[in-house]
This record gives C-alpha cells, structure tokens and sequence, in this order.
C-alpha cells in the first residue's frame, strides 16, 4: 500500500535557481565541438561579459568566431587538472566520457561546480532556456528531463511576455524611491500597486 503511494507521487523540481553575475566568475568550458559551441552561445547570448576559458586540442571556425565576439580563451590542449585553477564553473564537453568523468571527479575534489553536457547524475547544476527582456529574465528547468520543453516554453514566454516589461520594471524601480516609510512599508505598497495592474490585465481577459 505504501509503496503504491509513494510510486505514485508527482515528481518535484528540487532545483534552486540563481542568477549568477557571470562577469565576477571564471568559467571553463572542456571541449572545442558542437555541444562546447552551442554551451558558449547560449552563455554569451544570455551573459555577454561573462569571463570564459576553452580547453580542447582544436576548435571549430565558428566557435573560434564567437570567441572573438566576447571575452573567451581559447587553449589548444588536451584537458589537464591544472585549467580548473581559479575556475568557478566548468562544463565538460568532450566525446570521449572517461575524460568528462575525470573532470566531474577533478572538480568534486575541488568544490567546483561542474556539468557534464548530457550526463545528469554527473551535473551539479543545468543549464535551462532563458527569456531576456530588459531588466527582466526567466529561467526555465524540466528538472534536466526534457530540453525539447525547455525550448518550447522558453518561445511561449518570448511571445506571451510584453516588450515593455522593462519599461515597468524602471518605472516601479524609480516609484519605490519615492516610497516613503520603512521596507515593509515599502514591499506593502508596491504589492497594493502591482495587484493593481494584474487585476486590471485579468478583467480585460474575462471580457473575452
């Protein structure tokens, strides 16, 4: 009876998300083929001043073009323990799995965090569709099941969320300057003022 219940139960997204501030980290990505290029595309699209370092024995004419773009190393060497000093974050993209495992191993016994591109039990954290508009951006996870969804839903976003959202945000941010009383003042009447244009965009929808 219990073990019905329990193979019953609705899988959860135990995920923390985070937004990192990719300039202030280094970042190593293990690898120079299609997966290392389209890791780096997603991570200069998304954090264009993040500071990155590619190690692999040779990299694609694209990759080395988008390198040129940003602030990215590239290294033309066979991974060796000693390119994770100084890293925060790396990212294994080799296609020879003993050597991302020996990275996951090397970067365990180091503490740093570390993803083996398409490998979950060897991920410490995933790298999920992202909607930037302005100040505002949302970060997608499937929990490291479906990318294919990620995607989907990280296009859905693109469309459902206005253009104009950032103008809200500077607005709002220049509003609670003006905010007088202590922060729970503050949080109390911005809340008061946002419910406001939330109901006002849900009356509009149930006269459709």
């Amino acid at each position: 009876m219990h073990g019905d219940a329990k193979t019953n139960e609705v899988e959860r997204n135990n995920l923390y998300p985070i937004f990192l501030k990719s300039k202030n980290l280094n970042v190593l990505i293990v690898g120079g083929g299609n997966v290392a290029e389209e890791k780096l595309h997603f991570l200069t699209k998304s954090s264009p001043d993040a500071k990155v370092t590619m190690v692999a024995p040779m990299f694609r004419e694209n990759t080395i073009a988008l390198a040129n773009q940003y602030c990215v190393s590239l290294i033309k060497d066979v991974y060796h323990e000693k390119y994770l000093q100084g890293r925060h974050i790396v990212i294994a993209t080799t296609d020879v799995p003993e050597v991302n495992i020996q990275i996951w191993k090397d970067c365990r016994a180091q503490a740093k965090l570390v993803n083996v591109a398409d490998n979950p039990p060897y991920c410490d954290f995933y790298m999920g569709g992202i909607v930037t508009k302005g100040n505002v951006k949302v970060a997608i996870s499937t929990n490291g099941k479906s990318p294919t969804t990620a995607k989907r839903l990280r296009q859905f976003f693109e469309e459902v969320i206005p253009e104009n959202v950032d103008d809200l945000v500077k607005n709002l941010n220049e509003y609670r300057k003006t905010i007088k009383g202590d922060f729970e003042e503050k949080v109390q009447t911005l809340n008061e003022f946002t419910k406001g244009l939330i109901g006002k965009k849900e009356d509009a929808n149930d006269k459709d």
